[in-house]
């Protein structure tokens, strides 16, 4: 590889997300030279103000919800008051930790991180324009784009982060408001539904889609609801957003139901989860000559390489899920494919959801109605976790793990897991996908007792027709 200069590089990584620092840690260790350009925190929206945020406020949210059953443990409490504030303070603090983590693993990589907002500028060139508005152009053989996405806006609902927030705006408040108003039940929506339910707030959710959680299986789906309309919620799926007057107290909102019916109601705020666009613009990319697609996102192929030579892009801004673990698995295969090392591409079918609402929620591979519409011959299990004795004993047992299989061969093809720990027991699932077991395999691979796990197997049972413990 080439020496490194002040401005030359093997490698130039615009984005410091999933993506963008995996694969510039990677690069390093195949023994490229690395500058990565970021013009805010490193780490990117996941690390700053995604993911990891999130799931801190959601697991103060669960303990909320534990405090308020701790009676069953003989656990007894007077006026116990539940405060937003220091959980959203803990989460910037867990944020803050892991970003400083990234900035460790640079210089212990000897990466180089550019300040500064980066642009194509002609072959093997990035233009980085600093906060002080100087631009300093960078060279290299390789140029990675990973500049992630951003929340997408409605016509009739646009973002201030004042009243109308995006996920940005809802991890930033310190008081939980009477009322919050939900445009999208996807994951970003439902997850922050749980976390203001928790601690207090009045939440209304509204989906144009027939459910909640639209890309989960069916039956998923229709618990879900279930379980959150019994906590309190007010949902409405097959419903339109219409409208949201903005006043100094709040906002009035207008939408209409499944019936078609027009509803209108004051709300303190309101959140729109409506999904993410690419952020593709002022990249560059058209005086380079990079193809997009008609949505924004740049055209790859399977070595995450654009149509221009030495131009590759990974994460949300090339398209298909908009999943930091699946940005981070592009960034590995790209710079191997660069390195002429690669051994393999990303199996996008094998991508793991993962919404981490209480109860959680994961899934891989096909629904059951996909599996259906696709031609196979299918036998469908599902096992509750009462059947569990270590979900019984930790008093968490809402849910099931669901399989969908293939007759012919036993092959695995979905799962899909409502209650505790599913984000975690997911993985059981995608690795044995990955490895092409089947329902009997994961059956004769002994689970220990007593724990969650022991779904898996009883779920592989189950699929056979001999489930044990129901």
């Amino acid at each position: 590889m080439a020496g490194k200069t002040q401005t030359g590089f093997d490698l130039i990584i615009v984005g410091s997300g999933p993506g963008g620092y995996v694969a510039a840690i990677r690069a390093t260790q195949l023994g490229m030279s690395v500058a990565c350009v970021e013009a805010e925190a490193l780490g990117g929206v996941c690390l700053n103000i995604g993911c990891i945020p999130t799931k801190a406020m959601l697991t103060s949210a669960l303990l909320v919800n534990e405090v308020q059953d701790a009676e069953k443990h003989g656990i007894s409490m007077k006026d116990v008051t539940f405060d937003l504030g220091p959980a959203q303070e803990r989460s910037r603090k867990v944020a803050d930790q892991m970003r400083n983590g990234v900035g460790h693993l640079f210089k212990k990589n000897g990466i180089t991180h550019v300040e500064g907002f980066g642009r194509l500028k002609g072959p093997g060139k990035v233009e980085v324009e600093g906060a002080d508005g100087n631009k300093t152009v960078y060279e290299a053989p390789h140029v990675i784009i990973a500049t992630g996405s951003r929340p997408r806006d409605l016509p009739t609902l646009k973002i201030d982060e004042d009243r109308i927030w995006s996920s940005t705006g809802a991890l930033m408040q310190s008081e939980a408001p009477a009322s919050l108003f939900i445009v999208g039940a996807g994951a970003i929506g439902m997850e922050f539904a749980d976390v203001y339910a928790s601690y207090g707030t009045e939440v209304t959710v509204v989906e144009a889609l027939d459910r909640i959680l639209p890309l989960e299986d069916a039956e998923v789906s229709k618990f879900m609801e279930r379980i959150y309309k019994k906590r309190g919620m007010d949902i409405h799926t097959g419903a339109r957003f219409q409208e949201a007057k903005v006043s100094k107290s709040g906002v009035q909102v207008t939408f209409t139901d499944s019936k078609g019916e027009s509803h209108t109601k004051d709300v303190d705020y309101v959140l729109s989860a409506v999904g993410r666009v690419p952020n593709s613009g002022d990249l560059g990319l058209d005086s380079a000559g990079v193809a997009v697609d008609d949505r924004g996102f740049i055209v790859v192929d399977e070595a995450m390489r654009t149509n221009v030579a030495g131009v590759y892009a990974i994460g949300d801004v090339a398209g298909r899920q908009l999943l930091a673990h699946k940005a981070s698995h592009e960034g590995i295969v790209c710079v191997e494919h660069i390195a002429g090392q690669g051994h393999g591409t990303v199996d996008y079918g094998n991508v793991p959801n993962c919404t981490y609402c209480h109860p959680e929620v994961a899934s891989v591979g096909l629904t059951e109605e996909q599996a259906k519409e696709q031609g196979y011959d299918i036998q469908v299990s599902k096992f509750p976790w009462v059947g569990i004795g270590r979900a019984v004993a930790a008093g968490h047992t809402d849910g099931f793990v669901k399989i969908v299989r293939d007759k012919k061969y036993s092959e695995i093809l979905g799962a899909h897991i409502v209650g505790p720990n599913a984000t975690e027991l997911i993985a059981e699932f995608v690795l044995g996908r990955h490895l092409e077991s089947t329902v009997e395999e994961l059956e004769k691979a002994m689970h220990p007792h007593p724990t969650l796990s022991e779904g898996v197997s009883e779920s592989a049972l189950a699929a056979l027709g001999r489930p044990i413990h129901i």
